[in-house]
């Protein structure tokens, strides 16, 4: 077996920037430690993936701080037989993440050219348990739900209604709501049918684009 050169600042990531913030699920913690992040960063960024910051991965679009995809997905609290919406699926990463927590992942890109990298990557990583779709991901993916849980990694400015619609009674779905520049990352549980809504935290993520989130004339990333 090759050594894995990147294993060091896995452990460091983990340790300083996750459980120290207060991520504690031994499930998520092992995920974080078994999924190569590098891989999901560009070539040349490889070496500053485990560092406490989003980076760039084109696009316009970034990879979201190693704590804030851990946070993000404690709060889902993931669980074996679930099936899951990822909406903004972008290289890939939180998808890999949850295919480890979960039975099955339907992930949701708009933009084409990382839709297509990412289903490529996680493919020839061996992340078999997970589909990529490039569409609208505002409009979620009826055909598959109802969906267990939904996590939305991109910054909306209200909660999308095909998406509500499509998670089960008793099911979870994490999203940052707010403006342009800054959201509040809430925790939303569906409880016959009303909503539950509990605030996690403040945060900022590139904006959710789509019939249901933000209306702009770049709605291809280019």
């Amino acid at each position: 077996m090759p050594r894995d050169r990147f294993l060091e600042k896995r452990i460091l990531m983990i340790e300083s920037q996750v459980k120290a913030r207060g991520v504690t699920h031994p499930r998520v913690l092992e995920a974080l430690l078994q999924t190569p992040r590098e891989k999901f960063v560009p070539e040349d960024l490889a070496a500053n993936a485990y560092e406490d910051r989003p980076l760039p991965i084109g696009k316009n679009q970034t990879i979201s701080q190693p704590y804030m995809v851990a946070l993000m997905t404690q709060c889902l609290d993931p669980r074996r037989d679930d099936v899951v919406l990822e909406i903004g699926t972008g290289s890939g990463y939180q998808s890999a993440l949850l295919s480890q927590l979960v039975a099955k992942v339907y992930t949701i890109e708009k933009i084409p050219a990382l839709a297509e990298k990412a289903q490529k990557l996680l493919k020839d990583l061996g992340y078999s348990n997970v589909i990529v779709l490039n569409r609208d991901g505002t409009e979620g993916a009826g055909e598959y739900g109802p969906f267990d849980k939904i996590i939305i990694t991109a910054g909306a400015p209200y909660l999308p209604k095909p998406l509500m619609l499509q998670l089960k009674n008793n099911g979870i779905m994490v999203i940052p709501i707010g403006d342009g520049y800054t959201q509040t990352l809430k925790k939303i549980t569906k409880v016959n049918d009303s909503i539950v809504d509990e605030d996690i935290c403040g945060c900022v993520f590139v904006p959710l684009v789509g019939k249901y989130g933000w209306k702009t004339k770049d709605t291809d990333g280019k």
